[in-house]
């Protein structure tokens, strides 16, 4: 094929032709270019969820009715971060960053941005209230306080390149670290790189990448596997999502390197369905991948041959679990298996195969171009590199955090995520998803590596960051996450089928203002149990929410079961509501919104509520405005 790319100095070629394209949003050299601006829509699961294709069509639709298409291109990318802020648009070369844009706005911007020269304030995200005309005017993506304290590697190119075009991707130094390896470096080289940067997987365990790798090239077989897992379903996660979406080339570049070194030639990307855009991206950038000659035969003129392959998982967490995973790219159920032995001896197939997250892969390439020592010189002396966090729950700044390991919560919540919204205060952060643990106010210093989470009770994970504030329940935040767990559970072992139900049995009750005296011995005797004895990561670590949450709020489950008070006020069947004589003006806004009609007294007297007959649906405290009506 005439497109196939056998050289570097072809791979060099198509990289300086796109960044003349690129150029604007770049800051590169834009001398001799046709287009005067660019425009950046987020096209991220968000902003697309938002209207983002809608302002894409709305934009290339007015530009060509205006006659100014050939000035201005429309570009469509990843997640730039802050999806609080969505659908997110920046406009190049000024820079210039509109949030909460919607299709409505699109023709006031084609007047007075593109025609008139005059950007219009009112989208222009502020950061403060009181910002000058000219602070505003100046206003750009990375002058946020939001990503101030950011690091990007993992998500250098989402936002920037149009994850559909392989030529953006090269643009960046695509490809390059593939051509590397193939051309200058053995697999033992290979390997070593990845040793000596101290890479750890990114998907939750923590475990050291090139030892892995080291062990699937030590095992000797006809056939080796080399698979991503994509399989992102922790509550609040979409890191690996977002990835996929904005970056995809990056993984398929990282998977050969990985193929490469311990000779395999063949891969799987195991991707849930329910990640069409993630699905569409990466089928994409196979096929260009493939006409372009970096996947298939004979890569860059070498003996080297990979192609990858896409396995759409049905949306069982439990596939997220390494040898679930593997059974299920097979057609079987998708249930773990007993280690040993390890998947780098047995695994797909029955053959050697390693098996990495998808962040995990996205970190490889630049190690490989950068050199080891560029990544270790990042992050904790036993967390090397940078971590990325899907900030959600109670928190300003909704979105993607990439920040160096070793960066304290306080910084991730405070300085990049705003803190809590309405003033209300930052009571606890659940990482790890449902196999983690909150980490309370008291430990918001902690520098964040996968051994000071550990130490403290909760875990890294895939990168989950659920925010809670005064107002959550940890009880319920427990049975929740456990909730989630066994209506994931596989049912293999008994452990995981049977103990986390009674657990979870437990909680309802007293949540339910029905817990009993030995209630919190109960749960910590049947953790300790299902934590030694389950099959599979998923179970073993199940227990994880409501052990971090006795060991820092346990006197929330205390009041719950001895006090029968929910200390949040949020578990409904223990919260009561009073209204203060002193403050209540008797307007009967509260009566006559009740719905139980349990609230009594005559206008301009104060009211009572029959709490025998109250519903705890909090209309009244809604509905009063001078703030007497209080809940306990």
């Amino acid at each position: 094929m005439e497109h196939v790319i056998r050289t570097i100095d072809a791979l060099n070629e198509v990289k300086a032709g796109c960044l003349k394209e690129m150029a604007l949003r770049t800051g590169g050299d834009a001398t001799g270019g046709k287009l005067k601006r660019e425009i950046l829509v987020c096209g991220g699961t968000g902003c697309t969820s938002s209207g983002s294709p809608k302002i894409r069509e709305q934009l290339e639709e007015l530009l060509k009715v205006r006659g100014i298409e050939d000035t201005v291109e429309v570009v469509m990318t990843g997640c730039f971060g802050l999806c609080a802020l969505g659908p997110i648009m920046i406009i190049y070369p000024e820079g210039v960053f509109y949030s909460k844009v919607t299709a409505d706005d699109v023709p006031e911007i084609v007047e007075e941005h593109f025609l008139k020269g005059r950007p219009v304030e009112r989208l222009i995200y502020k950061e403060e209230e009181n910002e000058t005309e000219e602070q505003i005017l100046n206003s750009s993506l990375s002058n946020t306080q939001f990503y101030k304290k950011q690091l990007r590697v993992a998500l250098r190119n989402c936002g920037v390149i149009n994850p559909e075009n392989i030529d953006e991707y090269i643009a960046m130094d695509g490809y390059f670290a593939l051509a590397k390896v193939l051309k200058e470096m053995t697999p033992e080289d290979v390997i070593k790189t990845i040793l000596d940067s101290g890479l750890r997987g990114r998907g939750g365990g923590g475990f050291p990448t090139g030892r892995k790798w080291q062990f699937a090239r030590n095992s000797v077989s006809d056939k080796k596997y080399v698979v991503c897992n994509a399989d992102e379903g922790d509550p609040g996660a979409f890191m690996d999502r977002s990835i996929l979406e904005g970056d995809p080339h990056v993984v398929i570049e990282a998977m050969a390197i990985a193929a490469y070194a311990i000779g395999a030639d063949q891969g799987y990307i195991y991707c849930r369905a329910e990640y069409p855009i993630a699905v569409k991206r990466l089928q994409i950038a196979i096929r260009q991948a493939r006409e372009y000659g970096l996947l298939g035969k004979n890569i860059f003129g070498t003996d080297f041959c990979f192609d990858v392959d896409v396995r759409l998982g049905a949306g069982a967490f439990v596939c997220g679990e390494e040898t679930a995973l593997m059974t299920s790219i097979e057609g079987k159920r998708g249930e773990p298996r007993p280690r040993p032995p390890f998947p780098a001896v047995k695994g797909l197939f029955e053959k050697p195969t390693i098996l990495n997250n998808v962040e995990t892969y996205a970190n490889v390439p630049q190690i490989i171009n950068n050199g080891w020592e560029w990544f270790a010189s990042m992050g904790t002396e036993k967390s090397k590199g940078t971590k990325v966090f899907a900030l959600g729950g109670k928190i300003s700044n909704t979105g993607l955090v990439e920040v160096p390991m070793g960066t304290t919560l306080r910084e991730i919540i405070y300085d990049i995520g705003g803190g809590c919204p309405n003033g209300k205060k930052f009571k606890a952060a659940q990482t790890g998803g449902p196999s983690g643990g909150c980490i309370p106010a008291s430990q918001l210093d902690v520098q964040i590596d996968y051994d000071n989470l550990t130490a403290i009770g909760s875990m890294m994970g895939s990168g989950g960051m659920i925010v809670m504030d005064e107002d959550t329940c940890m009880v319920d935040i427990a049975r929740f996450f456990l909730d989630f767990t066994v209506d994931e559970s596989c049912g293999k072992c008994a452990p995981c089928r049977i103990g986390t139900k009674r657990m979870l049995e437990i909680l309802e009750r007293i949540v339910d203002g029905r817990g009993e005296d030995g209630d919190i011995e109960k749960l910590e005797e049947l953790a300790k149990a299902i934590k030694a004895t389950a099959l599979c990561g998923l179970g073993q670590t199940a227990p994880n929410p409501v052990l971090s949450t006795l060991k820092y709020f346990r006197h929330e489950y205390e009041a719950h079961i001895y006090e029968k008070r929910c200390p949040a006020g949020h578990c409904k069947k223990l919260v009561t509501y009073q209204i203060d004589p002193a403050k209540c003006r008797g307007c009967t806004l509260c009566a006559r919104g009740c719905p139980a009609g349990c609230i009594s007294g005559t206008v301009r007297e104060a009211h009572r509520i029959d709490t025998t007959k109250c519903l705890k649906c909090g209309v009244c405290m809604e509905k009063c405005k001078f703030g007497a009506i209080s809940r306990s």
